[in-house]
């Protein structure tokens, strides 16, 4: 999937073309996506592990979702100096603009008590997150923190994107658990479904942008000058 983005610096990112396109599509993508995260937040029938660790750290400090998921998501960005990474707009919206969605989802989707509701809500959270990372992903703005966290760390290492993800997701889960996040069979069936989501979504999702170019590619080189000789006339 990574084959469909375009190797982009910040600052190309900014500059790379459709800007209008893709910054609705960004901001779109992070209001579903923090929106879904309410969804399953309200079903309580699990969350994906990073939502797990960050429930945990709700459950020990009073603190509102959304408010751990930025703090999070700063601390996470710090993380990210040794591994001379470097954010994106899409970066700093998606540390910002998720979490503060989360906490107005919360405030306007009721908790139900029927489990039709509850697994209705947990299996369109997880559908519509799928949808909404594809979405910010396909934008082309830059990793959000936690992606940005682990291709950092795929670079750095040298190990597969599998075992660093698989790595980071399960420690994340573990202590959130540890801490009290909720763990439920959303939890699964989170992890069985995003990858092949994504994968489904992000090809109909990335926007195209023209190739990037070295400007001085297009300059062609002079043409080597004879020089005149008494013994060969010029042509």
């Amino acid at each position: 999937m990574t084959a469909l983005l375009s190797p982009l610096t910040p600052r190309e990112q900014l500059t790379a073309g459709r800007t209008s396109r893709r910054l609705v599509q960004l901001f779109a993508g992070l209001f579903l996506y923090g929106w879904s995260m309410a969804m399953m937040i309200r079903s309580r029938l699990g969350l994906d592990p990073w939502d797990v660790f960050h429930d945990g750290i709700v459950q020990r400090t009073g603190l509102s979702f959304g408010t751990v998921v930025i703090a999070v998501s700063v601390v996470v960005l710090v993380g990210w100096i040794p591994l001379r990474q470097w954010p994106g707009l899409g970066t700093v919206a998606n540390a910002v603009v998720i979490g503060l969605v989360t906490d107005l989802g919360l405030a306007l989707i009721p908790a139900p008590e029927s489990m039709a509701v509850r697994t209705g809500l947990v299996l369109g959270g997880i559908g519509l997150n799928g949808l909404a990372g594809a979405m910010y992903i396909g934008a082309q703005f830059g990793p959000g923190p936690r992606d940005g966290l682990m291709t950092g760390l795929v670079r750095r290492t040298g190990r597969s994107i599998r075992l660093v993800r698989t790595s980071i997701e399960l420690s994340v889960l573990a202590l959130g658990w540890v801490l009290g996040g909720t763990v439920g069979i959303g939890t699964v069936l989170y992890a069985l479904a995003i990858g092949p989501l994504v994968q489904v979504f992000l090809p109909r999702l990335v926007v195209e942008l023209p190739a990037v170019r070295d400007p001085l590619s297009d300059v062609r080189p002079a043409r080597p000058t004879r020089r005149w000789s008494p013994s060969r006339p010029p042509r």
